[in-house]
């Protein structure tokens, strides 16, 4: 899978221009992908195949960050994520969204929970270092 580096031109500052409600969104998306989380979500959803296929794991940061931004359901965060253009470069349908949450069983569960417990621990150990 390519890479795309979508936050190659995204920065955070702390002064008082330019400001942008919800900028913390851009660091939640951002720490999912450095400590390895969009990737590890990747691997424990169901993988498919074709031109078309979308990336699971990165369909599953792209909600929780729709989520953050106050969507209530898989239309409103799909239409947040053509708001959120330089955020989301290539949104995920609402379709696309509700087919990887139904892929969501109680094997796949557990495996998320896995991968979710792992990267919490290579979080703990990076704010410990």
């Amino acid at each position: 899978m390519k890479t795309t580096r979508w936050d190659h031109r995204l920065g955070v500052r702390a002064d008082d221009r330019n400001l942008v409600g919800h900028a913390g969104v851009v660091l939640l998306r951002r720490i999912a992908d450095k400590t390895g989380l969009t990737t590890a979500l990747a691997r424990a959803l169901p993988q498919g195949t074709g031109p078309a296929w979308r990336d699971r794991g990165e369909a599953l940061v792209m909600l929780a960050c729709a989520i953050m931004l106050g969507a209530t359901n898989v239309l409103e965060a799909e239409q947040l994520q053509y708001h959120w253009r330089r955020l989301f470069p290539r949104p995920v349908s609402d379709s696309t969204l509700r087919r990887t949450l139904e892929a969501i069983d109680g094997p796949v569960a557990a495996r998320i929970e896995r991968v979710r417990a792992a990267i919490r621990r290579v979080v703990w150990i990076l704010l410990a270092l």
